[in-house]
Order: structure tokens, then sequence, then C-alpha cells
């Protein structure tokens, strides 16, 4: 019938053979690899208790990504990423571009290059930073899909708020004058 549901004991396809000669398959029910695993078996059957082979794995490093690490080593950080922001790149990202290519000019050792290359972004940081203030006096002059989604609803919902809270009385002290629900005061006297 369905043998046995473990699976250490036999493969996926012996297991679902097993299932169409019991009839607790049907055939049009199979799987779409059955046929083909049925045309072309691999050498070795793939089982539970086949040993791993020892295939050393390759370190992969790019140049880039030494630097990346000195650079999270000694200094973290501290900006908030967003992953649907395509057309912004990151701090690391910026600091790896001004690292390289200050080292493709070749007139500083890596050492002299690391600083400058930290000097360079914490002006470009500088920068952007004033050019986000200036920018935030005349944010609605900006085109909505340039600002961030966050920021945006951010202000508009205070907005809303503020002119809510300028147009409209405060709400009922308490609900007993309302004259509906109950009365939270009389719940937790003793």
């Amino acid at each position: 019938m369905a043998q046995s549901r473990l699976e250490k004991i036999g493969t996926i396809f012996t297991r679902v053979q097993g299932l169409l000669r019991g009839g607790a398959m049907k055939t049009e029910d199979k799987p779409i690899w059955y046929d083909v695993y049925a045309a072309f078996p691999p050498k070795l059957e793939p089982r539970f208790d086949r040993p791993a082979p020892e295939i050393p794995i390759r370190k992969i490093f790019y140049a880039e990504d030494v630097v990346r690490a000195k650079l999270h080593k000694q200094n973290k950080p501290q900006e908030t990423i967003s992953l649907f922001d395509h057309k912004r790149s990151t701090q690391s990202q910026q600091f790896v571009q001004i690292y390289q290519d200050l080292k493709a000019q070749g007139a500083l050792d890596e050492q002299r290059i690391y600083e400058t290359a930290l000097d360079l972004l914490a002006e470009q940081r500088q920068q952007s930073r004033l050019e986000s203030t200036t920018s935030e006096e005349s944010l609605p002059d900006l085109d909505p899909e340039s600002k961030s989604q966050l920021l945006s609803d951010f202000k508009e919902a205070v907005g809303t708020q503020q002119t809510k809270s300028a147009t409209s009385p405060g709400p009922p002290k308490a609900k007993k004058d309302a004259g509906v629900g109950i009365n939270i005061d009389s719940l937790f006297k003793d």
C-alpha cells in the first residue's frame, strides 16, 4: 500500500512508485518529475544514508569585500536602508566607490586611501544632510514619486491630524456624557 512515510527509508521515487503500484495514487496524479526520473535515473541514488562528497568549498572574496568588512568593523553605518529604493546607494556602497576611485589613482597607500575615503564619505553625508534640510522646506514642490513613501505618508498624517484638531472640539470627557457604552470609571471601583 503506502509503504513507509519515513524519509530515511527509500527515496522519494521508490515511495511514489509504491503508491502507484498499490493504487493509493492514480496515474494522472503522479508528479511531473516521475517520468523524467524513470527515463533518466541518477548515477547515485539520492538516499538519506549516502555520505556527502568531500568537495572543498572555495572561498569567494571580492576586493571590495575586504574594504567593506574593514569599514563595518571600525565604523558602524547608522542608516536605515529601504530595499524598495533602488535609486539611492547605501553608505557602504558609496564608500567602496570612493575607495576604488582613489585606489585607481594610485597616489596613496592602503591606509591613506581608507582614511581619505572616510573623510570624503563624511563630506558627502554632510552635504546630503544640508541638501535634505533645504529640500524639506520646499517639500510640497517636489514630485510625489521622488519623495520617500514613508516620509510623505507621515507628513500627510500629521497635516490631517492638525487640521482635524483645529476644526473640531475635543472628544467628550467620559462615555457617560454621550449616553452610549459602558462607564469605565465604574468598572474599577472597589
